[in-house]
């Protein structure tokens, strides 16, 4: 799936062509560059690897915007953590980052890689879930505060669907600023969003799942 876009700036068009793609192979990504300032949850180089790896595995969808031959933003999605809660379910759809190159932000990259994902047919049979912590938002290139910024983040993943959900999962209820968020697809089956709503609450133990 690609997307193309073009990109202005004020009163000034810009002849540079954003293509937004995925799910994309982890051979193409490994062609492409990464943007040097794509480093909120690790080295540049690292990450790039981490995409390939993503894309590369069983349960793994990366998306990617890209302008020329470099990589400008991502989003990705897994199978939960399997130390989390969550990974009991076995029918949920991680996503586990987002991030946009501060040079391109602004241009709702975020919020177009999140619509592109959501037009993927497997999405309607999933419960996608995000988690997130405020201890990887990029507070200072942004100039958001921490309420900014998750009201940001929560616009973005509210685009498609998602609504923040209440749970007792430990890593959430260690920061008030952190945030889970959900969308069940219309064509989940009743007995997995049951299990969905019941694992919410579980006193913090991932083993009363099986």
């Amino acid at each position: 799936m690609v997307l193309g876009n073009k990109i202005h700036t004020g009163n000034e068009a810009l002849n540079d062509q954003l293509a937004y793609e995925g799910p994309v192979q982890p051979e193409y990504i490994s062609e492409l560059d990464m943007a040097p300032d794509l480093h909120v949850f690790r080295e540049p180089h690292k990450q790039h690897k981490a995409l390939v790896d993503i894309a590369a595995s069983s349960d793994g969808m990366v998306y990617i915007a890209r302008h020329q031959n470099v990589i400008v933003g991502y989003v990705t999605f897994h199978d939960p953590d399997k130390y989390s809660r969550w990974c009991k379910h076995g029918n949920i759809l991680e996503l586990g980052a987002i991030e946009v190159s501060p040079t391109w932000r602004k241009h709702k990259i975020g919020k177009k890689l999140m619509q592109l994902a959501f037009t993927n047919p497997i999405m309607d049979e999933k419960i996608v879930i995000t988690i997130e912590f405020c201890w990887h938002w990029d507070l200072e290139s942004t100039g958001l505060d921490i309420w900014q910024y998750q009201k940001m983040l929560s616009k973005v993943f509210g685009s498609t669907g998602l609504v923040r959900v209440p749970t007792d999962d430990p890593e959430i209820l260690e920061h008030i600023a952190n945030v889970m968020m959900a969308r069940i697809g219309p064509r989940v089956p009743e007995e997995d969003v049951k299990k969905f709503e019941n694992m919410k609450f579980c006193g913090g133990s991932i083993f009363h799942y099986h």
